[in-house]
């Protein structure tokens, strides 16, 4: 009988043969991960940006809202000037607080366009974001609740009540419901856009894993 021959197998280096040599590298992470952080980056920054504009948006609403209130006053022509009829914005409560409120509001609209600013510059930063969205949530309220008020006492300067014998003043003071109406619109425009800005702080804030 014919013996066969034993046939070997190289399986590879052994653990001996691999000694001296320098460990095998680590693979290295993929291209798209560091893409990835820059889209996110990119992302936050142009949430920041949207945030300016709403901002200065809000900053010119305000300012009509306060200003047109403000000077909200009209007297009848057709009395002495002994003896006249005059509506005011300072005659209401409402009115005053109205005036007091939106130009708090205003002033801490421009006084946050900076913390926007920083946000834009640092779009990662999440000091700046937690504090805008903390005070505009504040803010929110005082201008929604003002300008709800605001918004009864314009109904009821339209069209009265006549259960509790109020008249309705504003088919004799026109102008003066014309300013207070536009004033309340102005500032309710000024409360959609902090509920925006309210949501874009949020969006901000969440840490966005897909891309």
């Amino acid at each position: 009988m014919e013996k066969t021959e034993a046939t070997t197998i190289d399986i590879g280096e052994s653990n001996k043969e691999r000694k001296g040599k320098a460990p095998l590298l680590p693979n290295p992470p993929p291209p798209f991960v560091a893409k990835a952080k820059g889209a996110v980056g990119g992302y936050k920054k142009g949430v920041a940006i949207f945030d300016l504009i709403l901002r200065l948006s809000a900053v010119a609403t305000a300012i009509g809202a306060v200003a047109t209130m403000a000077n909200a006053e009209e007297t009848l022509p057709f009395f002495t000037q002994f003896f006249q009829f005059q509506a005011s914005y300072d005659d209401l409560p409402t009115f005053t607080f109205f005036v007091v409120a939106m130009s708090f509001v205003l002033g801490y609209l421009v006084l946050s366009i900076p913390f926007s600013i920083v946000s834009i510059a640092r779009p990662h930063a999440k000091a700046p974001r937690m504090l805008l969205i903390v005070s505009d949530t504040v803010m929110l309220v005082l201008a929604t609740s003002t300008a709800s008020a605001s918004a009864a006492m314009v109904y009821l300067a339209h069209n009265g009540n006549p259960n509790a014998n109020w008249l309705a003043i504003c088919n004799q003071f026109t102008d003066f419901c014309q300013q207070s109406s536009g004033a309340v619109v102005s500032a309710f425009i000024t409360v959609v856009l902090l509920i925006l800005m309210v949501a874009l702080s949020a969006i901000a804030l969440r840490n966005v894993r897909r891309i």
